[in-house]
C-alpha cells in the first residue's frame, strides 16, 4: 500500500510490484502525479507545470532508467543548450550540453572548468549511485571521496577560489542556488556540481505535454505489474485503508505524524516535528502572446534561464529567505518550455514558468519583484503578458500538503539533513510495517524516485516474502 502518487510515492509502488506483490496507491488529489502535473493555470489551450517543470535527475535516476517509460508516452524534449545566464549588458553565459563548449564560454576560467567537472561527467555512471543512492553511498568510496572534497563546501568558496572571472562564478553560483540554501553554506556547492554534472552527461530536458507525462508512464508501468492507483481518495487515517503488511507514504513528515501519529512513540514525533523546512518558493505562470524578447539572443537556446546578474546578487538574494526576508531583487529561476515544445501553447503563444525563494510560509507578494527582474534582462515583456496564475507558498502548499509552507525540497537540506532526514533512521519508522518515501528522506528533493525505491526496498528487505 503506498499513500502519494507523486514520482516517490510511483517508484515506490513499482519497486514493490516488481517483486510480485500486489499495490495499491491512494491519492488524495483528484490527479494523479504530485509535484509533477500539468494543468491549465491561466487561459484556454495554455498547459502549465505546476511545480516541477525540468528534470536532470529524473534522467539521471538509476531506477528510472530501468523502466521502460517511452513505451508508455513520455518523451523527453532536450533544448539546444541546458541553462543560460543573461547578464545587464546584453551579454549571456550558457550551460552547453557538453563541458568542452561550456568551457569555452568562459574564457580564462575554462580550463578551470573542464578540470573540475571533466572527470566526474566521465565517471557519472559511478556517481550517481552514491548521490542519488543513499543505501548503495559506499559502492565507489574513491569517486564519492574526490566529490565530497568539492561537494561538501559552500558554492561562495569553491566558486571564489576555483573561478577567476564573473560569468564562471555566475554560473555556478545559478546552479548552486536551486538548493534553496545560501551560497555560503556547506554542501551548497554539491548541488551546483550535480547539476551541472548531470546536464552534461544526459541533459536538463522538459517532458513533451507537460511534467504530467512523467507519473502518467509510471502509472502505466504499475498497472501492467498488476498495481492501481486510486486518484481523489484522501487518507486521513492509517485505519481508513485495508489492511496490508507494508504501507510508504509519500508524505512530509508533518503529513505522517496526521495520519500515522497515533501508531507512533511520542519521542518519534518529538523529532518528526522538529525537523526543519526549507525556504519556500514563490510560484508564477503567464500566459504570453510572444516569445520572451531576451536582450541576449543566447536565451533563446535554452529552456532554463537563471536570472540575477553576478554572483554576488545571487548570494545576496539567496541569503535572504533563510533569515526571514524577502529580496528586493531576488534570483529567479525561469522555464520557456513551449519554445521548445509546441503542444503547450496555441499556435504563436507561449508560456513561462518562474519562481523565487521566500521565507517558509512568506505572504509577501513576490509578482512584481519577479517581473522586474524578467524585465530587466528582457525588456518589452510586460507587453507580452496574456494572462498570469499566482502562487504564493500557502497556494502551493494548499494545491500539495507536501510543500509544507511552499518548501519544494522536502525540507531543509542543510548538512545536517542531507543523509539523516527527516530522522537518522530515515525511510523505516518504529511503526512496523510503516516507511516514509518522500523527499523528506534521501537523498531528498528533486524528481528522481530514488526515495521511494529505497523506501520500497528497505521495506522488502523487512517484510516477509509476497504469497
Amino acid at each position: 500500500m503506498v499513500v502519494g502518487s507523486g514520482p516517490n510515492g510511483l517508484a515506490a509502488a513499482i519497486a514493490l510490484a516488481q517483486t510480485g506483490r500486489r499495490v495499491r496507491v491512494y491519492e488524495a488529489a483528484p490527479e494523479i502525479g504530485g509535484s509533477a502535473r500539468t494543468a491549465a493555470l491561466t487561459e484556454p489551450g495554455f498547459l502549465h507545470d505546476v511545480c516541477s517543470a525540468v528534470f536532470p535527475l529524473a534522467v539521471a535516476s538509476p531506477f528510472f532508467e530501468t523502466l521502460p517509460l517511452a513505451q508508455y508516452g513520455l518523451d523527453w524534449v532536450h533544448s539546444p543548450a541546458l541553462v543560460a545566464h543573461p547578464f545587464d549588458d546584453g551579454s549571456a553565459v550558457v550551460l552547453e550540453r557538453s563541458v568542452e563548449a561550456t568551457a569555452r564560454e568562459l574564457g580564462p576560467d575554462g580550463p578551470a572548468y573542464e578540470h573540475l567537472l571533466g572527470a566526474f561527467v566521465r565517471e557519472w555512471d559511478r556517481l550517481k549511485t552514491t548521490v542519488l543512492a543513499p543505501l548503495d553511498v559506499f559502492a565507489h568510496p574513491w569517486t564519492l571521496l574526490r566529490f565530497g572534497r568539492f561537494a561538501l563546501r559552500s558554492a561562495q568558496g569553491l566558486a571564489l577560489s576555483v573561478f577567476r572571472g564573473e560569468r564562471a562564478r555566475a554560473l555556478f553560483a545559478g546552479l548552486a542556488a536551486h538548493s534553496a540554501l545560501p551560497l555560503d553554506r556547506p554542501v551548497s556547492a554539491g548541488y551546483g556540481l550535480v547539476l551541472a554534472i548531470a546536464g552534461h552527461a544526459g541533459g536538463w530536458p522538459i517532458a513533451k505535454g507537460g511534467s504530467r507525462a512523467l507519473p502518467l508512464a509510471l502509472v502505466s508501468h504499475l498497472e501492467s505489474l498488476g498495481g492501481d492507483v486510486i486518484a481523489g481518495q484522501p487518507v486521513q487515517t492509517l485505519e481508513e485503508l485495508p489492511r496490508a503488511p507494508v504501507v510508504l507514504c509519500d508524505t512530509s513528515p508533518r503529513g505522517l505524524v496526521r495520519i500515522a501519529g497515533h501508531r507512533l512513540p511520542s519521542r518519534y514525533r518529538r523529532r518528526l516535528s522538529a525537523f526543519r523546512y526549507g525556504p519556500a518558493a514563490y510560484k508564477l505562470d503567464y500566459a504570453l502572446s510572444a516569445p520572451v524578447p531576451w536582450k541576449a539572443g543566447a536565451c533563446r537556446r535554452a529552456a532554463t534561464v537563471h536570472l540575477g546578474g553576478t554572483f554576488a546578487a545571487i548570494a545576496a538574494s539567496e541569503r535572504e529567505p533563510i533569515r526571514g526576508r524577502c529580496a528586493e531583487r531576488p534570483f529567479v529561476l525561469l522555464v520557456q518550455p513551449s519554445v521548445f515544445d509546441a503542444s503547450r501553447a496555441p499556435p504563436g503563444k507561449h508560456t513561462v514558468w518562474a519562481y523565487c525563494h521566500v521565507p517558509n510560509g512568506s505572504a509577501t507578494p513576490m509578482w512584481e519583484r519577479i517581473e522586474q527582474q524578467i524585465e530587466r534582462f528582457a525588456p518589452g515583456f510586460r507587453d507580452c503578458i496574456i494572462a498570469r496564475s499566482i502562487k504564493p507558498p500557502a497556494a502551493l502548499e494548499g494545491w500539495n500538503p507536501n510543500l509544507v509552507g511552499g518548501d519544494i525540497n522536502g525540507g531543509l537540506q542543510g548538512l545536517s539533513q542531507v543523509w539523516a532526514r527527516p530522522t537518522r533512521s530515515t525511510y523505516r519508522t518504529p511503526a512496523r510495517g510503516l516507511y516514509l518515501c518522500s523527499s523528506s528522506t534521501p537523498p531528498g528533493g528533486g524528481v528522481h524516485g530514488m526515495c521511494g525505491y529505497f523506501a520500497a526496498r528497505r521495506a522488502i528487505q523487512e517484510i516477509a516474502p509476497p504469497a
